[in-house]
């Protein structure tokens, strides 16, 4: 027992070096664990030489990608905090903020706030996607276009669904799992780190929302990311509650799934999906910031005296 105790007198800067020890272990261990459980049901040699995934990639390499997706998620996001909170703290519950409640008013602000942001969150995102690079880096910008485009590509063979079970799966493990694990990595323990390491806030909840957002290796998508990171961060710093940025990381994540699966199956229009990210919806992208931040004041002076000390 003292020599987990000991843990708890760690700098921050040893902290951010001793997780991510722990979380590239937790990775290779459940790397382990994936191939164990998949060999047996999908085959050794389609593990060990898993095709890219195109429009004509069967369903059960499909499941196997998505298999390989859970396992990742719980591996690199949930248990890793967990275990930091215990090393670290002695209560991990207590140490990621998941003991304090929030109220159903706080609820209500975030959800209203997060559809407000919508449109201007698409805005920023079609403005970033559009960015080009000059021409000595163009190779640069090349690999980051493919490497985009490969994501694109998976992202679409898990969204391309027809039943309602597979809408329901989709929501578990791209709206739910991230929503969960990355507030706990990156909220919960990253931005903790490096308020203390700097004694603020603010460089905190930046640091670890442009982490979060070069994490997911899109960069089309950095900027937006990176906000919404930010978002987040505020989100839980002025609650000091775990449970509402996670809350509104899951909102995020699940209107994109489920407007997916809506569209793919002709029940919305595609060009819903895009409102606000167009050149003539600039006056929609306003009213949504001019929105967003009344509602994040709201918040704020609801959640008065809630405060994370630093």
């Amino acid at each position: 027992m003292m020599a987990f105790t000991a843990f708890r007198d760690m700098k921050p800067f040893s902290q951010l070096i001793f997780a991510a020890f722990i979380v590239v272990v937790s990775i290779l261990a459940f790397f382990v664990l994936s191939l164990v459980v998949a060999i047996p049901i999908w085959g050794f040699d389609t593990v060990l030489n898993l095709p890219a995934i195109g429009s004509d990639t069967p369903q059960n390499i499909i499941r196997l990608y998505k298999f390989i997706q859970v396992t990742q998620a719980i591996g690199f996001f949930i248990v890793p905090p967990f275990i930091l909170g215990y090393l670290f703290h002695g209560k991990s519950k207590e140490y990621l903020y998941l003991d304090k409640s929030f109220n159903s008013q706080s609820a209500i602000l975030v959800i209203v706030m997060m559809f407000f942001a919508a449109p201007l969150i698409n805005l920023i995102g079609e403005l970033n996607n559009n960015m080009s690079f000059p021409d000595w880096l163009s190779g640069m910008e090349n690999w980051m276009r493919n490497a985009e485009e490969n994501a694109a590509e998976i992202t679409d063979a898990f969204l391309n669904v027809k039943t309602v079970g597979g809408l329901a799966f989709n929501i578990f493990m791209i709206a739910l799992l991230p929503a969960v694990g990355e507030e706990l990595l990156f909220r919960g323990v990253i931005q903790k780190i490096f308020s203390q390491m700097t004694h603020n806030h603010h460089w905190g909840i930046w640091i670890s929302a442009i982490l979060f957002s070069a994490l997911h290796m899109q960069f089309f998508g950095f900027v937006p990311r990176v906000l919404l990171g930010a978002l987040f961060g505020y989100l839980l710093v002025w609650s000091g509650s775990m449970w509402v940025p996670i809350i509104a990381h899951f909102l995020n994540n699940a209107i994109a799934v489920i407007a997916m699966y809506l569209i793919s199956n002709n029940m919305l229009k595609p060009e819903y999906e895009e409102i606000g990210s167009t050149a003539d919806s600039y006056y929609m992208a306003g009213i949504s910031l001019a929105l967003t931040l009344v509602f994040l004041l709201m918040y704020k002076r609801h959640n008065a005296g809630k405060e994370i000390p630093v």
